[in-house]
């Protein structure tokens, strides 16, 4: 271009906000369609205004943008110019022209009118490379660390799967091994307590008093024994996840006052009061019986191995409205603390509470009720208040 050449194109300075302030030319002449205080997105063809909001969010992000093209309305025809911006100390200018030629001619332009701003304009080219330079280090850099990092979670990811697997021969080899063992204790443990309860039976006119102790601490700890191992290899059963359920229908109310009868002459023993409460005289559920006897036998006799003499035990059938069936032991017992609630329904766990009788128990009972009832399809809870007393419910969903 000679000296008298003029540049061809637009070059308007906005406000930070991209806001028109001043046309500082226009020589495509579309200076109509530019309004002071409008937006700078307002003279571009307005499929491209996400694009000229883009060049500006570049703008305010690098400190200049380079190498845009952007339509433009000109008189009855859309044109494509390259565009260009730079930040300058308080403004935003933006030079158009119809190729980067005229964009570069147009700055050397500028650089006569606004020396400040195109010297801006021109440190800003150059730290422009160095900018996305950097930017391309960094980029690379956070790229090889999270490639590291997702490696290192792929790993440690594939290691938890083996790990787990490895748990789960584990805890079947576990499984099987405490049910072989109980299998092997049930029968030797069964014939030392028929033998014990035969001599108690049969031979007690032949044993003085301390003779007949020991066969009563013989009988007592070999039934203990036999119902750890019971306990044992119902919970082998449970979590090696072969607890087998024999659904029937059965008559609950019944099911239950038979289970009160059996524990009377404990409760007897111990002078408390055992009564069963139920507003059905006949109510019918699909349920597994010697499972829910051995549910309730377990609550019944817990409640009465942690209550004093002169109190009750209360056990109630009922049913909601919505047919579901609620089992409820009731004791006024010791009662349990509350941060010892969430205990009482894991293997081998105990309270601090201690029974009133001396009584034995084996940390297996409450665990194995859990399974049974959820494998009911229902759930079981427990409220408790200290030197009041206990109760546990057993919800079973609706068959309907």
């Amino acid at each position: 271009m000679n000296q008298n050449e003029k540049p061809y194109g637009l070059a308007i300075l906005c406000d930070r906000q991209g806001n028109i302030r001043q046309i500082l030319r226009d020589d495509l002449e579309i200076s109509q369609r530019i309004t002071i205080g409008r937006p700078f997105i307002s003279i571009v063809d307005r499929p491209n205004m996400d694009k000229a909001l883009n060049f500006l969010v570049e703008m305010r992000s690098n400190g200049a943008a380079f190498n845009w093209q952007i339509n433009v309305p000109l008189m009855d025809n859309i044109a494509t110019l390259h565009f260009a911006g730079a930040l300058t100390s308080e403004n935003i200018l933006i030079v158009a022209a119809m190729d980067n030629n005229g964009v570069m001619t147009l700055y050397e332009e500028m650089m006569r009118i606004n020396n400040e701003q195109v010297n801006q304009l021109r440190d800003l080219v150059k730290t422009s490379a160095v900018i996305t330079r950097e930017q391309a280090k960094k980029d690379s850099r956070f790229y090889d660390d999270l490639t590291r990092l997702n490696n290192e979670l792929s790993n440690l990811q594939r290691e938890l799967v083996k790990k787990n697997k490895e748990l789960e021969r584990l805890d079947e080899q576990k499984n099987r091994f405490l049910g072989m063992a109980a299998h092997d204790l049930r029968n030797p443990l069964g014939a030392v307590m028929m033998y014990a309860e035969f001599l108690e039976d049969e031979a007690a006119d032949v044993l003085d008093e301390t003779q007949m102790e020991f066969v009563t601490i013989i009988k007592s700890t070999s039934e203990f024994m036999l119902k750890m191992v019971n306990d044992l290899l119902d919970l082998a059963k449970i979590e090696s996840g072969k607890l087998e359920l024999e659904p029937v229908p059965a008559d609950v109310v019944e099911l239950a006052r038979k289970n009160v009868q059996l524990n009377k002459p404990i409760a007897h023993r111990k002078n408390i009061d055992i009564k069963f409460i139920s507003e059905e005289n006949y109510l019918e559920f699909v349920i597994d019986p010697g499972k829910i006897s051995q549910v309730l036998q377990n609550l019944i006799s817990n409640a009465l191995k942690f209550s004093y003499p002169e109190t009750t035990v209360e056990v109630h059938v009922s049913a909601s409205r919505d047919n579901s069936l609620m089992i409820s032991v009731k004791d006024q017992g010791q009662g349990i603390p509350e941060d010892q609630l969430d205990r009482l329904f894991n293997p081998f766990q105990k309270t601090s509470v201690q029974t009133t009788g001396g009584e034995e128990s084996t940390g297996l009972g409450l665990a194995i009720v859990r399974k049974i009832i959820e494998g009911h399809g229902g759930k079981i809870w427990v409220e408790s208040v200290v030197d009041v007393g206990s109760t546990f419910h057993i919800l079973l969903p609706s068959q309907n």
